[in-house]
C-alpha cells in the first residue's frame, strides 16, 4: 500500500480504508436500506416466526418485539456516534479503549464471528438458489446423491455460486454495496408481501391465526417469556449492532443516522415480523403443517414462476445481510491487524475463504451447536459493547483525538503500555468468562440474557478500573486537535 498519509500516522495502523473519511455522504435512506437488508433474511424470518411460538398471544409478542427492537435502536445510536463523528470504522474506535495495538483483540473476535455467520448465511442462500437451479435444470438432482465433507455435490454447486456472487458485489467497494442494499431491501419486501397475499388467498383469511403456539402463558410466566423474547431480539442483532460504526461512519450527520435507524429498526422490523407470522400461519392450512423456514415454503409452491421468484428473493436477501453484517465487518477487522499488508478487500476475502473451511452446513444442521454458538457469541459481544460505550461516553465524554488513533508514538493518548490498555483486557476477560460459565452450565434461561449480563459487567468493570487509576482527565485533556460532538 503506497497511499500518502500524514507524517504522524504509522503504516502499522493506517491505510486508506481504515483512515478517517474525507466525505460522508450516506443519508437516512441508505441507513434504512442497510437495516432492511439486515432484517430481510432467511435467519430473520425464522427468528421472527420463532418468537411468535413462545406460548404468548399476539399482543404480548408484538410488545416484546417492540421493546427489544427499540433497545436495539437505542444501542445502535450509542455505538454509531463515535464512528460518524470521526468518520472511522469499528476497529479504529476500539483503539481508544484497548490501545492502538490492543484493539486487535476486539477486532479479531468480531472478525471470527463474522466468518462463522458469513459461512452459515451463504449456506442458507445456496439452499434457496438450489430451488431455482432444480426448477430450470431438473437433471441436476442427480448431484444431490453424492456428498463431500457433509454437503451434497448440489449443495457445493449452490454454495460456491453464492460465494462468488457475494465476492463480486463486495469487490466493487462500499459504493457498490450501498447501491445494492438500496434496492435489495425494498425488493425483498415487495416479494414478501406478494407471498403473504398468495398464502392468505390459498388459506383463506379466516384461517390466518395471529398466534402460532398451541399454548398461551399468562401472569408471571408470560412476563418471563416476554423478557426472554426481548433479550433474544437484542442478542440476534448484537453482531451488526457492535460494528454498526462501519456503516454509520458514512452518515452525513448523526441526525441522518438516527432517522435511518428509526425507520430501519422499530418500524421495519415490526412490519416484517407481522408479514412473517401471516405467512407462517397460513402454511398450516395450505401445506398441512406449519413451516417456519421460508425456503421450504417457497420450494412447495406449485407455480414455477412464483417458486423461482421466491427463491431469487431469498438469495438476494441473504446476499444483502451477508455483505452488510459479515463481509464488511471482517474486512475492516482483519485489515486492522496489519494495515500495511491487508487491505479492506484482502480482509474480506480472508473471511470468505475461511468460511469454506469451517464447513458451515455442519454447524447449522446441529441445533445444539447453533444454540451454544449464539450464547457464546453473546458472551463475547456484550462485554465488548459495554467497554466501548463506557470509554466513549463515561471516560472520554465524547472527545476523540483522531490523529492519536493512527500514531504508535509512546506518550500518545491511546498508547497506554506498548500500545495495549491492560485495563480493557482486565475488564473483558472476567466478563466473557462469566458468560461462558452461564452458557455451559445448567442455567439455560439465564443464558438468554448473556448479552445484557456481559454488557453490564464490561461497562462497569472498565469504568471502575479507569476511574480508579485517575485516567479520565488525562484522556480528555484539550491540548490536541480533537473531534468533538
Amino acid at each position: 500500500m503506497s497511499e500518502q498519509h500524514p507524517a504522524r500516522y504509522s503504516d502499522r495502523l493506517y491505510n486508506e480504508d481504515l483512515g478517517p473519511l474525507k466525505q460522508q455522504n450516506w443519508n437516512w435512506y441508505n441507513i434504512f436500506a442497510f437495516w432492511m437488508s439486515d432484517v430481510h433474511s432467511v435467519g430473520g424470518y425464522v427468528f421472527a416466526g420463532s418468537l411468535f411460538a413462545l406460548g404468548l398471544n399476539v399482543w404480548q409478542v408484538l410488545l416484546s418485539l417492540l421493546i427489544g427492537i427499540c433497545l436495539v435502536n437505542l444501542f445502535c445510536n450509542l455505538v454509531a456516534k463515535p464512528s460518524q463523528q470521526a468518520g472511522i470504522p469499528y476497529p479504529v474506535v476500539c483503539r481508544m479503549s484497548f490501545g492502538v495495538y490492543g484493539a486487535n483483540v476486539p477486532a479479531v473476535i468480531r472478525g471470527l464471528i463474522a466468518v462463522a455467520w458469513y459461512g452459515i448465511q451463504t449456506f442458507l442462500a445456496s439452499s434457496a438458489l438450489n430451488i431455482i437451479l432444480l426448477r430450470f435444470f431438473p437433471q441436476l438432482a442427480v448431484l444431490a446423491h453424492g456428498s463431500l465433507l457433509g454437503l451434497s455435490y448440489l449443495g457445493w454447486l449452490g454454495f460456491m455460486i453464492m460465494w462468488t456472487l457475494q465476492a463480486i458485489v463486495f469487490w466493487h467497494g462500499m459504493e457498490s454495496i450501498r447501491k445494492f442494499i438500496d434496492w435489495a431491501g425494498p425488493a425483498v419486501y415487495a416479494v414478501m408481501l406478494l407471498l403473504a397475499a398468495w398464502v392468505v388467498w390459498r388459506a383463506g383469511p379466516a384461517n390466518i391465526s395471529p398466534t402460532l403456539s398451541a399454548t398461551s402463558h399468562q401472569g408471571l410466566l408470560a412476563l418471563g417469556q416476554m423478557a426472554i423474547a426481548t433479550a433474544l431480539v437484542v442478542s440476534y442483532f448484537s453482531g451488526p449492532m457492535l460494528n454498526f460504526g462501519d456503516f454509520s461512519r458514512y452518515g452525513k450527520t448523526f441526525k441522518e443516522v438516527k432517522r435511518g435507524n428509526f425507520w430501519g429498526l422499530p418500524v421495519n422490523f415490526l412490519a416484517f415480523s407481522i408479514v412473517t407470522v401471516v405467512i407462517t400461519s397460513g402454511t398450516l392450512t395450505v401445506f398441512g403443517r406449519m413451516i417456519t423456514d421460508p425456503i421450504e415454503t417457497v420450494s412447495k409452491i406449485d407455480n414455477t414462476l412464483a417458486a423461482v421468484l421466491g427463491g431469487f428473493t431469498f438469495v438476494t436477501a441473504t446476499i444483502g445481510i451477508n455483505i452488510v453484517a459479515n463481509f464488511v465487518s471482517a474486512a475492516f477487522d482483519f485489515s486492522n491487524v496489519a494495515p500495511k499488508h491487508i487491505s479492506w478487500r484482502t480482509g474480506g476475502f480472508i473471511a470468505a475463504f475461511a468460511s469454506i473451511f469451517i464447513t458451515p452446513w455442519n454447524l447449522f444442521n446441529s441445533p445444539q451447536v447453533i444454540h451454544y454458538t449464539l450464547d457464546v457469541l453473546a458472551a463475547f459481544i456484550g462485554p465488548l459493547f459495554g467497554i466501548l460505550i463506557a470509554d466513549f461516553y463515561l471516560i472520554r465524554h465524547r472527545v476523540i483525538h483522531v490523529d492519536d488513533l493512527y500514531s504508535n508514538q509512546p506518550g500518545g493518548r491511546y498508547w497506554y503500555q506498548n500500545g495495549v490498555n491492560p485495563k480493557a483486557l482486565y475488564a473483558l476477560a472476567p466478563s466473557v468468562l462469566i458468560g461462558l460459565i452461564i452458557t455451559f452450565s445448567s442455567w439455560e434461561t439465564l443464558a438468554n440474557f448473556n448479552w445484557f449480563i456481559g454488557c453490564g459487567l464490561g461497562l462497569s468493570t472498565y469504568y471502575l478500573l479507569m476511574r480508579r487509576h485517575g485516567k479520565t482527565l488525562a484522556l480528555v485533556a484539550p491540548d490536541a486537535v480533537a473531534s468533538q460532538p
